[in-house]
């Protein structure tokens, strides 16, 4: 593997140059990054997984069969992500991007159309009604940075990489309502700190 990859890809450098500064990977990630992975934590919310265990999360993309996302029912893990975002911290979030409700063009958005569910339906049976059947799939990872309060309802500022992101009205980003991200969101990870009371239940 290493072999194709650097045939194609050229072999990754043993050093980098950043403003005139020269940095091994280690050191460009100590000192310029700034941040230490094993500050950050994965929460999932299905059913089918045993609540407040660390599990593994069943979908190609765990291709190493990581058993550490840390399993909890649907509203705490919406309130896990509410309570993050409010507090200043950004969140990778990882799920569905391939419904009726997602929006590529101009308006950027992400909804759940009312004739799919109604809003109080989505509980933790639906969401799991719908990995289990594969209409709710991890098809991408995207960043979570901030959030806008509307007639009561969150709609969460996602970062996204998709060259699709740049056709709509603020280019890089969408606006997801939350009912999107109760529904079709399977996973997050977030700083430890940001989840300390979703940790408690795991001591």
């Amino acid at each position: 593997m290493r072999a194709i990859l650097d045939h194609w890809l050229g072999a990754p450098p043993a050093v980098v140059t950043v403003e005139g500064v020269k940095y091994t990977p280690q050191e460009y990630l100590a000192k310029v990054v700034r941040i230490d992975p094993d500050d950050y934590v994965d929460l999932l919310s299905l059913m089918e997984k045993p609540w407040y265990q660390k599990v593994e999360f069943p979908v190609p993309d765990n291709w190493w069969h990581s058993a550490d996302y840390h399993n909890i029912p649907l509203d705490e893990y919406m309130a896990a992500i509410k309570s993050a975002i409010r507090k200043g911290y950004s969140i990778e979030i990882g799920g569905d991007m391939s419904e009726p409700g997602y929006s590529r063009g101009a308006a950027g958005m992400a909804v759940v159309p009312s004739w799919d569910i109604p809003s109080a339906h989505i509980t933790d049976e639906a969401r799991q009604f719908r990995f289990s059947n594969g209409t709710t799939a991890d098809d991408h990872g995207l960043h979570l940075v901030g959030y806008v309060e509307k007639e009561g309802v969150d709609w969460y500022l996602v970062k996204d990489s998709w060259s699709s992101a740049y056709n709509s009205s603020h280019p890089g980003y969408y606006f997801f309502h939350e009912d999107y991200v109760r529904l079709k969101m399977l996973c997050c990870s977030m700083h430890k700190d940001a989840a300390k009371e979703v940790l408690k239940r795991f001591e």
